[in-house]
């Protein structure tokens, strides 16, 4: 359920010689300001500076790697560190800093965190959602983060590390004016999705739905990005958007979205962090470091920070997902 389209700060790569090297991207970061550590193979790695606003900065900033999740990463990532792909605009998942250049949010969290695990270095871009998995799979990226649900579909080009479990929710207009309580109130309304994003394969379920009970089905509008699909809602030209729950929380906090959020019941599915099926080994040590975050407690401090503990899950399962 996604977003909108542009280009991310890009911060810190190792050199051989741990030249002080810029990158920038919409205002990059310059290693300058970046954290040292212990590198995966030994020498020292400059891990990409955590923003002031991010939540959880003080929990990152004290993780130390791990030898025995390092063991397991392939020695190229070891070299280069690694390229995390997300699609900003989606609160408190992933979201903009005030400056506009820095992201934060639970998925960049997650991270900063799986990286500094690994004891490498790491860049982030954002891009918009559907080019993510295209993006793994020529290489131009190495993990998504983004809230994407692990699902059957993906897995045919994208293994998953599992890392949250989200239900879902309906945006609507403030008051609720409409009464929305339940998917079947929306038969025979305008409902806004992210074109390919999970929310439109439920609006269709629940279109479906409609016109099994003898009633008008969805009228479906696709959006791009989950920014989009909001606007469609509070223009009035849709009565609802699908989102999931942490996520329309959010908004709806917001008083200038003028939103409110309707649970959905039931519905909960597993989100990963999304690696090219061609990198198995990746997909292992990525898999190994989550672990370690979850067992030594490190990861549900994260989440706590950004409020959304209830998304836990025990295990950092691969291709768990229905």
């Amino acid at each position: 359920m996604k977003k909108s389209t542009r280009f991310l700060q890009a911060a810190g790569v190792l050199t051989a010689s741990l030249a002080m090297l810029s990158l920038t991207a919409c205002g990059g970061q310059s290693l300058a300001d970046a954290d040292k550590g212990a590198g995966s193979d030994g020498a020292a790695a400059e891990f990409m500076a955590v923003h002031d606003e991010e939540k959880a900065k003080d929990i990152i900033e004290g993780i130390e790697p791990s030898a025995e999740a390092a063991a397991l990463l392939p020695d190229e990532f070891k070299q280069k560190g690694l390229t995390w792909v997300t699609s900003v605009g989606y609160p408190p998942m992933e979201e903009w800093a005030s400056d506009n250049v820095g992201i934060i949010g639970v998925d960049p969290a997650i991270a900063h965190a799986v990286s500094r695990t690994l004891g490498v270095s790491m860049k982030m871009e954002d891009q918009e959602f559907n080019s993510m998995i295209p993006g793994l799979i020529s290489k131009r990226y190495d993990v998504l983060v983004s809230s994407m649900t692990d699902n059957e579909e993906r897995r045919e080009t994208t293994t998953f590390v599992d890392y949250v479990s989200a239900g879902n929710a309906f945006l609507v207009a403030t008051g609720n004016p409409e009464k929305i309580a339940k998917p079947e109130d929306l038969c025979g309304k305008i409902v806004a999705v992210v074109d390919s994003g999970s929310s439109a394969v439920l609006a269709g379920e629940f279109s479906t739905a409609c016109e099994s009970a003898g009633k008008a089905p969805y009228e479906i509008l696709a959006f791009d990005g989950d920014s989009a699909a909001n606007l469609a809602v509070q223009s009035g030209r849709a009565v609802a958007t699908i989102t999931d729950y942490p996520v329309a929380a959010a908004r709806a906090a917001d008083p200038e979205n003028k939103m409110d959020a309707v649970a959905i019941e039931g519905g909960e599915s597993l989100w990963g962090l999304g690696i090219d099926n061609g990198n198995p080994e990746l997909a292992k040590a990525v898999q190994a470091a989550l672990q370690e975050l979850i067992d030594n407690g490190t990861y549900v401090e994260i989440l706590k920070a950004w409020n959304v503990e209830g998304m836990a899950v025990d295990e950092a399962l691969i291709n768990g997902g229905a």
